[in-house]
């Protein structure tokens, strides 16, 4: 699991839902109800964010973040406030507790996530792989239709309920394409589209603006103001999809690399000053520097400036009505886009508690207000240089950390290629190991058959012949009784010779190699019951074989499942007055099934799992003679084809055999 997020919530449904969409994203969770569980949770495991409610039933969330700061070990984790409109009133208090960002109640899961991922600067954020879009729609039912769309597409959506709004999330997003309403309230679709290709750090972003108009020259109007593509909203979500792959291919495929600004290019200075003289003055010096200027007269106006505008460095005056430049100061520190941008902070007092305020509040130099401007000139230099400096640095230290990521994972892929090379080489030693095992214990069971064949028949052989010489020459002398027992051994002298025989032909089967051949199934059919008419002339049976029963299978093996299965038909339907065999193959939707059915005794199917056992009958031996060999010799046959048999059946009903070949499969 990924980085750990701690939720604070008295609401069970809030941490609940959050917990759902963190965990999705690959995040850990923990959760907690009221501040004493909070500090517990912190105590217990660090989190990297925290999202914190405001109002909780032990304590203000603000308080507790206040305490947070204080503590080394945590001081710098981001927290993200979540509050109402009304106690967010007071957004400078929340500021000054170092909240990183707050996001306002009801919010949008979307919209947290991305906050969280922009927070998390440093990590590779999970979400960092998705595109990520900006939808600016006054339609609530059109916007969640539109996000639901969007996140099963693979797309990271924001929304905006305005264009005032949009143009604020925008400048913190930085989305990779923005999705407009035409006709909204307050500021429209094409308004919003013209302010961002006025705007550097966003005149790149693809824009698709939606229009429910029928007019005509309304499309060219929106081409004019900037705007990528044009969609009717009737049209549905699937064209707006098809429309951003559209936009998204075309500027994945036109987007160069991005390069490090030169000190030497042009630079913008954001001017702030609620004196109109010394802010022309200021910005007619600095157009002489060769500087681009951009002026605000408060700080409220600054802040707006820096939502939709990239700058370089910021001149701010110290004392300014209704947000001091110290306000306005921490409000740009604490904003995560913003802080790395060098701020000179401008007084007309020299007081020593003035500059300490500044740098407090985190100004990165104090200058004194002059009609000199050498002094300013060179410290403004002087932090340019620095940014340029910690920007390349930076650029440079990302550059290592990916190469050297880059070289872990070598390292690791490696080193997983020589674990796998090492189980590998281990396998293929028991391997060799299991194949001399399997060819010792080969030439073992062929010694035992050996035995079996030779040293078992030749007792079995004086047993059957001194009793029929028993038999012939003093039949006069025995009783019946004595008689009856001599004819019991010859009996079982052949039941036993026939299960020798059983068992030698179970044994070839497995060493046998299979060498598959074409077969006319119903040819060697035919043949088979040819041989059993002539072993047996007084029975009459009607024999059908389907035509053109062709297969791939070893000759020897599948005359052998033929002869036991034909047989057995043979033998359970012979006392049938009117006897009959089918041979053929299953119609249906399994193809490759073949079957031998006989209107014979039949079996209760509750018995058929032993119907392949060796030795295993279900009917006796004076009913119906037989070793129970014959249907285990069948399914090993099947299964070295990669096969299987089954069975039908029902007492005094006949039965059916079912056989597959699955032709190419060898064991």
């Amino acid at each position: 699991m990924g980085k750990g997020v701690l939720i604070i919530d008295d609401s069970l449904t809030v941490r609940m839902d959050l917990c759902e969409a963190f965990g999705d994203m690959g995040y850990r969770t923990f959760h907690a109800a009221t501040l004493a569980e909070a500090r517990s949770a912190v105590e217990a495991n660090p989190p990297a964010l925290i999202l914190l409610d405001r109002v909780l039933p032990d304590g203000d969330g603000s308080d507790f973040l206040a305490s947070l700061r204080k503590q080394p070990a945590i001081a710098a984790t981001p927290v993200i406030l979540l509050a109402s409109e009304a106690e967010i009133a007071d957004r400078s208090q929340t500021l000054a507790h170092r909240a990183d960002e707050y996001i306002k109640k009801p919010y949008e899961i979307a919209h947290v996530l991305q906050t969280a991922a922009a927070l998390l600067e440093g990590k590779q954020s999970v979400m960092s792989a998705k595109l990520r879009i900006l939808v600016i729609d006054d339609s609530l039912t059109y916007r969640e239709e539109l996000a639901e769309s969007l996140l099963k597409a693979g797309y990271l959506p924001t929304m905006a309920s305005s264009g005032e709004e949009g143009l604020q999330k925008a400048s913190v997003v930085r989305p990779d394409l923005i999705i407009v309403d035409g006709v909204m309230e307050g500021m429209s679709g094409t308004a919003v589209v013209r302010r961002i290709r006025l705007d550097p750090s966003l005149y790149a972003t693809p824009c698709l603006l939606l229009t429910a108009s029928e007019d005509a020259d309304s499309e060219v109007v929106t081409l004019d103001a900037g705007a990528d593509a044009y969609v009717h909203k009737k049209q549905g979500t699937e064209v707006v999809l098809a429309r951003v792959a559209a936009i998204v291919r075309s500027a994945q495929s036109s987007r160069g690399q991005a390069h490090s600004s030169s000190l030497s290019g042009p630079k913008r200075i954001l001017a702030v000053d609620d004196s109109l003289t010394y802010l022309e003055a200021l910005a007619s010096e600095l157009r002489a520097e060769g500087y681009e200027i951009v002026k605000a007269h408060s700080g409220a106006e600054a802040l707006d400036v820096l939502r939709t505008q990239d700058v370089d460095c910021i001149l701010l005056d110290l004392v300014m009505p209704e947000m001091t430049g110290t306000d306005t100061c921490m409000r740009i520190k604490v904003d995560q886009e913003l802080r790395r941008i060098p701020l000179i902070m401008l007084t007309a007092t020299i007081e020593n508690s003035a500059m300490i305020d500044a740098i407090n509040a985190g100004a990165d130099d104090f200058v004194s207000k002059s009609a000199e401007f050498d002094i300013l000139k060179a410290r403004l230099r002087a932090q340019l240089r620095r940014k340029q400096f910690e920007d390349e640095n930076r650029r440079i230290t990302d550059e290592l950390l990916r190469k050297d990521v880059e070289a872990q994972t070598l390292r690791t892929l490696s080193n997983a290629r020589q674990e796998l090379l090492d189980e590998l080489s281990k396998k293929n030693r028991d391997l060799a190991f299991h194949i001399d095992e399997l060819r010792r214990l080969n030439q073992e069971l062929e010694v035992f058959a050996y035995s079996v064949s030779h040293d078992l028949r030749q007792p079995l052989r004086g047993m059957d012949g001194f009793s029929k010489v028993l038999l012939e020459r003093y039949s006069d002398v025995l009783d019946e009784q004595g008689r009856h027992y001599l004819g019991r051994i010859c009996a079982g002298a052949h039941r036993m010779s026939d299960l020798i025989d059983g068992l030698l032909a179970l044994s070839r089967v497995s060493r046998k190699p299979l060498e598959r051949r074409p077969v006319a199934l119903d040819a060697l059919a035919h043949d088979i019951v040819e041989r059993l008419r002539d072993a047996y002339p007084e029975l009459e049976v009607d024999v059908r074989v389907e035509k053109d029963l062709r297969v791939q299978a070893d000759p020897q093996l599948i005359e052998s499942v033929l002869e036991n299965l034909i047989g057995n038909a043979w033998k359970f339907s012979s006392k049938c007055a009117a006897a009959a065999i089918e041979i053929g193959t299953q119609q249906g939707a399994e193809k490759g099934v073949y079957f031998v059915r006989d209107n014979g005794a039949g079996f209760d199917m509750s018995y058929a799992d032993k119907l392949f056992g060796p030795f295993q009958r279900l009917h006796s031996q004076s009913d119906f003679a037989g070793t129970g060999i014959g249907l285990a010799t069948v399914q090993r046959i099947l299964h070295r084809h990669g096969g299987r048999i089954w069975a039908e059946s029902a007492p005094g009903s006949g039965a059916t055999f079912f056989f597959t070949l699955h032709e190419g499969v060898t064991t």
